[in-house]
């Protein structure tokens, strides 16, 4: 049986002439363009409607760009069928250019009998079965020009510009190969696409190589785990294709359903359903003689393909094209020479079969022993049986050939696959181009930076590792800027790293002007759209914006001018401008008329990279960043207030909870930071807690926290120390509330050691060190003291009077407890007006107690205008306002305005009280605010407050049974009671009293009591009797009440209550899991509103109002305290590498943690064992090479006896000792497997006496 014609091995035939004609044409017809779907279909939501827009788009365009050749005019024969005027029938001469040569009738003239109509075959095929797979189509003719049909691929089909270009070809019919084989090109060749975003070109049929690239899709399509879908272009003959009379439509199906009949296809062959597009080339021959017709516009396709520049727009190389091999025979032979004769690279799969086996191991020897008896011993071999059919002249052929493409190893890649490595494959093909893009470059210094332009747009980090960043070349810094800017452009975090790690330096990278592009090419995100929103860029909606013609130039816009606004909205307003304007509108690197010094440039640089990539909510980048960040602490808890107010911001489903996750993360590094610098230094790590951050507005480590709500970092128990050091204020931290209290009342005891101040304590420390040092020597202490005590650089000096009195009162803790005794005294003045001394006239206790409160009054009126951050009114109204005590304060003193006012008049004096008997009310709620400061019951009034909001959504639940039952047993009893008191009491006053047990007596017979009720409704002191009989007897149904009420109490009593038990059960074991922490984090509220209170509790406090109010009017400007803010200019930078070294020190722990872990054990047992495995596979190599070239030394000596007996001595001799090394290895092999089975079995036993899933953890 004669072997079938495969499209593979008819790759190295010629390439069919075109006329001038048809050349001319080319280059005078532009291409057609089509109106856009926005200007021919129809305003429509329904995402039907929008699919067939866009079918009926890409039909025209195709209609207009894309014909074939058929001839005319037709006519008539002696059975009424139309024929050409060549004789042929119209199906046989649609799109003949050329004739069959058995063609021996009329000649056919094409000016004559040819003209050019429409394709009638393009739209989608859909395959059908249980994956519904579906595919593009389209039939071309043999001269489409490649430039239409890149833009079909690319423009109308929607595909993106390939990085690479994967030309696949290889035996057309179907051969065996090894299970490992095809793992190894299965897993390879996808990955190399999904790593570069290729295009994989093949003869697109199921048979042969095609089919296993179609298996490699499908593979890929059904791990979930993929990230981009996979280009898979095959381009096959049409006359050979099955049933491809269900593909022809001439207005384009949408979809073809096409069926894949292995059975009954015969001498055709069936499409492939796994390539996603598919070009058929018509040369107007079918059957066998359409074998190879795609060759030459495959051949000019990848040829176009190859001259358009990659898809990134920060590159200039050119799209590579390789060439992987499979199998194949003569015709691949020839695919394989001009491929190196036109400089592209091959890799071939070593172990396929036939013509790839044979050069692969031809490959091996050096050019003078490549004979023709060498490759007719090797195609013997390989080939089989079809090695009967070849011709020695055939074999000469190829022995020349095989020459020439073995001269070229650069362009040349044998792949040898070992059975338990399948992803090298991937690695080959990239060496491969690198290896040959290198050769091919003229100059060496363009040839690295080339070479590491195509590494970065294919993110092969590996490569770069092992063939670029070598001894060999030494990089600049300023060599690489634009490789670090391709590769932060195009989101490539490991390169970014790499390049960090290999000289380039970021103060000399990152200047203005590339920070400001570096914005304008942010990905699409919430932040792009907020800078639009800044440079007037408005629309309807996000995605609209981002899909509008102006978005180009909306970016042009940009300037770190927007950039800083923004980001101060997203930081708050309490901070400032990090990129400041100078008078011309430019960013300049000066803060408050000081530049940076060329020692901080640096730290600048990290943090306007580490910004960048925080505002795209780049994990990987920001994490790289934040490494390269000097002011470290800052910078994390700024990214976790930063993702927070996006994360609020935000209007997509899954963007802020990654943005959230992201902002613990920062929060995790600046909790693990500052843990690090407390246990080293309290002093210091208490200083960069409040110290101000010039890189991030002017603010400090603890209000980007609080602002942030990183309650977690607030916990910190050096936070907390702060924090109680703020509230003691000038007072040592140790000194008991007792003592406090006493010297509150007699003062003359803090001259005495009755009180213990903080400065006593730091010079009594000086004392102690002093001392040391005499007793120990200077030097051995000096590091001590310089770790350990920052305050002995200060200067130290006791405490006067006054000052002692000063620090006394002025303490915010000393302040709260005056406030809690005026509050108190003004609680017993309130209540003693109101219960005893409330007359017509105020009396003096009265008048006292509208002092007092004028004086509450002046204290709110002063909180609301303290503006330390320089908000502005309006939003220091709403920062007041959210403050629930705040609301308290407000409420209650409208209340007794309003009270206080009708109180005034006779005829309202009544309604007067009551409004100030229900404010003394929200006064003692008032108080409450008290209990936060203490440990115990501060965490219990946030679960109070928890559990009213879960009382006030319950209630509108209870409100629909009680009015439900209410109103149905007021309409069955009562009978047109138009008293509206009455109504409400009986429809919901009497329903809701019966949850609390309450029984009603009107709805049992045994119980009702006429005397009880008015028959009529006319006592206003009695509810109106249910209707009632001729004998004076209620008529309502007795056992529908009864049932009603039984329900209700039912539903209500048992079922809503219980329900509102667990409501709070779970609010309060919510709470106090995390009371703790909470409480910590809510302290600050009040440490902060006492510290900045007037010493005086009221109504003391007008005096302290008034000294203000005049210090302003003869002054013009208050100057407002800074408050949790120190400024150290001289011991910043010290205080800055302290903390980057503890950064070190804790990233390093945190490493040694992990390697320490169960899963850190397992990963080193896996890399020994994989480690262990390479030498053996690499053992195994070697042997059998040298096996091979004992064999072959030993056949082309065969007519001597006595070499070849020494041959075979020398063989066997070898052979045992590769066997005996083999087998040490085995068995050190299965000794270290034994070893990591016991220890995996160990693990597994551990989680399961802890309760883990073990099998999750030890996979």
């Amino acid at each position: 049986m004669s072997k079938r014609p495969t499209m593979s091995d008819a790759q190295g035939g010629t390439k069919k002439n075109r006329s001038k004609k048809e050349i001319n044409k080319d280059e005078s017809i532009p291409l057609k363009d089509t109106p856009s779907p926005s200007a021919t279909s129809p305003s429509s939501s329904s995402a039907s409607n929008i699919q067939d827009n866009i079918n009926q788009q890409i039909s025209t365009w195709i209609k207009n760009n894309i014909t074939r050749k058929q001839c005319c005019p037709f006519k008539k024969d002696a059975s009424n069928k139309e024929v050409c005027c060549c004789e042929y029938s119209e199906l046989d001469s649609i799109g003949k250019a050329s004739k069959p040569e058995d063609f021996k009738k009329h000649t056919c003239n094409e000016d004559k009998h040819v003209h050019e109509v429409s394709t009638d075959a393009f739209g989608d095929i859909n395959f059908g079965g249980f994956w519904k797979k579906s595919s593009k189509y389209v039939r071309v003719f043999t001269d489409t020009r490649p430039k239409v049909l890149y833009e079909l691929l690319t423009k109308q089909w929607k595909l993106p510009p390939p990085n690479l270009v994967i030309s696949v070809s290889g035996g057309a019919n179907n051969f065996y190969l090894k299970s490992h084989l095809t793992k190894a090109f299965h897993r390879g060749l996808i990955k190399v696409a999904q790593t570069t975003g290729a295009w994989i070109i093949t003869g697109g049929t199921h048979s042969g190589v095609m089919m296993h690239v179609g298996q490699a899709v499908r593979d890929c399509a059904l791990n979930n785990t993929t990230k981009r879908k996979i280009v898979a272009i095959g381009v096959a003959p049409w006359g050979v294709i099955h049933n491809k009379d269900k593909l022809i439509n001439e207005e384009g199906c949408f979809p073809a359903h096409y069926v894949i009949d292995k059975q009954g296809q015969g001498d055709l062959v069936c499409l492939d359903d796994n390539h996603s597009h598919l070009l058929l080339v018509d040369d107007g021959t079918s059957d066998k003689k359409a074998y190879g017709a795609e060759i030459p516009l495959r051949t000019e396709l990848e040829q176009y393909i190859s001259d358009q520049t990659l898809g990134t727009k920060a590159t200039t190389i050119k799209t590579l094209v390789v060439c992987v091999v499979l199998d194949g025979g003569e015709g691949t032979l020839k695919t394989i020479y001009s491929s190196i004769e036109k400089g592209t690279p091959c890799v071939i799969l070593q172990g396929s079969g036939r013509i790839a086996d044979v050069i692969a191991h031809a490959s091996g020897f050096p050019i003078s022993r490549i004979t023709t008896t060498l490759i007719k011993e090797l195609t013997k071999k390989f080939f089989g049986e079809e090695y009967k059919n070849i011709k020695d002249d055939q074999i000469e052929a190829w022995k020349n050939m095989i020459h020439k493409i073995v001269e070229k190893p650069d362009l040349l890649t044998i792949f040898r696959a070992r059975k338990d490595d399948q992803g090298v494959l991937d690695v080959a093909i990239l060496d491969t181009l690198l290896k040959a893009f290198k050769t091919t470059t003229s100059q060496e210094d363009m040839s690295w930076k080339k070479h590491l332009e195509l590494a970065i747009t294919w993110n092969r980090v590996d490569s770069a590792e092992t063939k670029i960043f070598t001894e060999e070349k030494i990089w600049k810094s300023s060599e690489l800027h634009r490789f670090m800017y391709l590769a932060l452009v195009c989101n490539k975090p490991d390169f970014v790293s790499l390049l960090l790690e290999n000289g380039v330096c970021l103060e000399d990278f990152l200047d203005d002007n590339t920070l400001c592009e570096l914005y304008k090419n942010l990905p699409n995100c919430l932040f792009l759209y907020k800078l639009f929103k800044k440079v007037k860029f408005t629309t309807s909606s996000r995605r609209k914006a981002l899909d509008m013609k102006g978005l180009d130039q909306a970016r042009k816009n940009i300037s770190l001018k927007d950039v800083s606004i923004e980001v101060r909205h997203l930081l708050g307003k309490f901070t400032k401008h990090i990129y400041p304007s100078s008078k011309d509108g430019e960013h300049t690197m000066w803060i408050e008329d000081r530049p940076y010094r060329d020692d901080e440039s640096k730290r600048v640089a990290a943090r306007d990279l580490f910004l960048w990539a925080v505002v795209q909510n780049n994990k990987e980048l920001s994490k790289i960043a934040w490494d390269q960040c000097g002011d470290c602490m800052s910078a994390a808890l700024a990214a976790s207030k930063i993702l927070k107010k996006m994360a609020k911001e935000s209007i997509d489903a899954d963007e802020p909870q990654e943005m959230l996750e992201l902002a613990n993360y920062f929060e995790d590094r600046a909790i693990g930071v500052f843990s690090e610098c407390y246990k080293n230094n309290e002093e210091r790590a208490q200083k960069l807690l409040v110290r101000t951050s010039r890189l991030w507005g002017e603010t400090t480590c603890l209000r980007l926290a609080l602002e942030a709500n990183d309650k977690n970092f607030v916990a910190e128990l050096g936070v907390q120390d702060r924090l109680t050091q703020i509230w003691c204020g000038d007072l040592s931290v140790n000194n008991p509330v007792w003592r406090v209290l006493i010297c509150m009342v007699f003062f003359p005891l803090t001259y005495t050691k009755f009180l213990a101040f903080r400065c006593d304590e730091v010079l009594q420390r000086e004392i102690e060190q002093k001392e040391w040092i005499k007793m120990t020597g200077e030097e051995e202490t000096k590091s001590t003291l310089n770790n350990n005590s920052d305050c002995s650089k200060q200067n130290v000096e006791p405490l006067g009077c006054l000052s002692r009195l000063k620090g006394l009162y002025s303490a915010p803790q000393v302040k709260f407890y005056g406030n809690i005794v005026s509050y108190f005294a003004f609680l017993f003045l309130f209540a003693y007006v109101l219960m005893i001394d409330f007359q017509s006239t105020p009396s003096i206790k009265e008048l006292m107690l509208y002092i007092w409160l004028f004086t509450l009054v002046s204290e709110e009126i002063r909180q609301l205008f303290y503006d330390p951050d320089h908000f502005g009114f309006c939003e220091k109204a709403k920062v007041y306002i959210q403050e629930l005590w705040n609301i308290l304060d407000v409420i209650s003193i409208v209340l007794f305005c309003v009270g206080l006012g009708l109180r005034m008049t006779k005829e309202l004096f009544y309604p007067g009280k009551i409004i100030l008997c229900i404010d003394f009310v929200v006064f003692c709620l008032r108080l409450m605010a008290i209990f936060t400061i203490n440990r115990t019951l501060g965490p219990k009034i946030i679960i109070v407050k928890k559990m009213m909001m879960d009382m006030f959504f319950f209630m509108f639940l209870l409100s629909i049974w009680v009015v439900a039952y209410g109103v149905a047993k007021q309409g069955i009893l009562i009978h047109n009671d138009n008293r509206l008191d009455w109504i409400i009491r009986g429809a919901v006053y009497e329903p809701y009293l019966i949850i609390f047990g309450s029984f009603p007596e009107n709805i049992d017979k045994t119980r009702f009591d006429i005397n009880s009720c008015s028959m009529d409704g006319t006592d206003p002191m009695k509810p109106k009797c249910p209707v009632l009989n001729e004998n004076q007897m209620t008529v309502f149904p007795e056992w529908l009440t009864i049932i009603m009420l039984c329900i209700y109490l039912l539903c209500a009593n048992i079922l809503l209550i219980n329900l509102l038990i667990a409501i709070f059960n779970y609010s309060f074991e919510e709470v106090h899991d995390n009371t703790d922490r909470i409480w910590k984090f809510q302290r600050y509220q009040l440490i902060k509103e006492y510290y900045s209170r007037p010493a005086p509790p009221p109504p003391f406090i007008i005096f302290s109002h008034l000294y203000l109010f005049i210090k302003m009017v003869l002054w013009k400007a208050q100057k407002l305290q800074t408050e949790f803010k120190v400024s150290i200019p001289k011991e910043e930078e010290e205080l800055l590498s302290w903390e980057a070294l503890m950064r070190d020190t804790f990233v390093l722990s945190e490493r040694q943690a992990k390697s320490q872990s169960m899963e850190g054990r397992i990963q080193d047992s896996s890399q020994k064992v994989t480690t262990l495995t390479e030498r053996l596979e690499k053992l195994e190599e070697q042997s059998n090479k040298a096996l091979e070239s004992m064999e072959d030394i030993k056949k082309s000596q065969g007519d001597s006896a006595k070499e070849t007996v020494r041959v075979a001595n020398l063989s066997e001799r070898m052979e045992r000792e590769e066997e005996e090394s083999f087998k040490a290895l085995l068995r050190r092999m299965e000794k270290l497997e034994g070893q990591v089975t016991k220890a995996l079995q160990r693990i597994e036993d551990s989680l399961k006496s802890l309760g883990a899933p073990a099998h999750s953890t030890v996979e």
